[in-house]
């Protein structure tokens, strides 16, 4: 592509910050690195004409964990591990809400339940004999009990009465929080390039030269916040994870609020302007969901579908409004990697599917790898 003298100059030169990636990790880093480099020119590449990840397209469940997932982390990580996981997420959420206002997030403080199918019984008697301990566990965080046993109020069908309650569960807009950091980074002086993907960069002495598929440039730090994709740019421990999702038209007298999670967590619905969303079925073809390609199958589709007819809305007419996905990073370890790659290459990626949890800490932890 043949830039103008105007374009090169006013969008590529003197670049002391460059970001790969509009999500919340990339907009948090962009202003964090605004809080301490006033002066600096700042600039985020983006691959696609929304943020193309997760970002925009998750199901805006402000949540840190069930308990059959904290469960499952015991099982892999120490005590330590996994409470500090928790720890994490809990002061992301806490900044989300700092930075943008609840009012601008809509943040529902509603709850999140987790359900249990007849299948899964043995996981409920587990959840149930050991829910003392991890409440014990994550204390010293919350300095009350997170976990609590509660009953099937909201009749769904095909699963146990008994349900997991977490009252430190909520909800969010994903499109509100999404618009309200794009518009704060732009009121900082933060340039973003959409439609702008990353092939390749590499480092020389004090910059780094960015290949992109529309043009080539120097800046002087290259800091990497594309999750999901980030084994496209050699961040090999980190794999692709495609979440799909779907979300009905509008129900009258729908009385279902909250979040809820089911089968430890693969599925996950709520309620948002009295429809349901509805996403996962991941486990039912791991393999084909390992990619950075945007779409659904009707495997997984038809599976959200007749979870709605079943189990969330029986006896209930409704219409399918829209499918999505998006591609979220994952790996063995739940912890993000945040780190410093070279002398003036920096990533922070391998969120795990917690996002919207952690996405503003690790934005911020990463722009603080740059010293003052």
């Amino acid at each position: 592509m043949n830039l103008s003298f105007w374009e090169q100059q006013s969008w590529l030169s003197n670049i002391d910050y460059t970001i790969i990636g509009s999500g919340i990790v990339g907009l948090n880093t962009a202003l964090r690195l605004r809080e301490k480099f006033p002066k600096a020119n700042i600039l985020i590449l983006e691959r696609g004409f929304l943020p193309n990840g997760a970002s925009t397209k998750n199901a805006g469940f402000a949540c840190f964990g069930s308990l059959s997932e904290i469960l499952d982390d015991l099982n892999s990580h120490s005590e330590e591990e996994v409470v500090r996981l928790v720890q994490k997420r809990v002061e992301g959420l806490a900044l989300l809400r700092k930075t943008l206002g609840d009012a601008a997030i809509e943040y529902k403080p509603w709850g999140g339940f987790e359900l249990f199918t007849p299948a899964d019984k043995p996981l409920l008697e587990e959840c149930q004999s050991k829910m003392d301990y991890v409440n014990k566990l994550l204390n010293p965080i919350f300095n009350e009990d997170v976990f609590s046993t509660g009953s099937n109020k909201f009749n769904f069908k095909r699963i146990e009465d008994a349900v997991i309650f977490n009252k430190f569960e909520g909800q969010i807009n994903t499109g509100k929080m999404m618009e309200a950091l794009l518009q704060m980074a732009l009121k900082a002086g933060i340039k973003i390039l959409n439609n702008i993907t990353v092939e390749e960069f590499s480092e020389e002495n004090s910059s780094v030269i960015i290949k992109t598929n529309q043009f080539e440039f120097s800046s002087n730090k290259l800091l990497i916040a594309t999750n999901g994709f980030a084994s496209q740019l050699g961040l090999e421990s980190v794999k692709p994870a495609r979440a799909q999702v779907l979300i009905t038209k509008p129900i009258e007298n729908l009385e279902i609020q909250g979040t809820f999670h089911l089968d430890k967590g693969y599925y996950y619905f709520r309620n948002i302007d009295k429809r349901i969303l509805l996403g996962g079925g991941r486990n039912l073809d791991i393999l084909t969901e390992e990619t950075t390609i945007l779409g659904e199958t009707t495997l997984i589709q038809n599976k959200l579908e007749s979870l709605l007819r079943e189990t969330i809305l029986p006896n209930i007419n409704f219409e399918i409004d829209r499918r999505w996905s998006g591609i979220m990073g994952v790996g063995i370890q739940k912890k993000p990697i945040v780190k410093q790659l070279s002398n003036n290459t920096f990533c922070g990626v391998r969120l795990g599917g917690m996002g919207v949890a952690i996405g503003s800490l690790v934005g911020r932890e990463l722009a603080d790898l740059i010293p003052n």
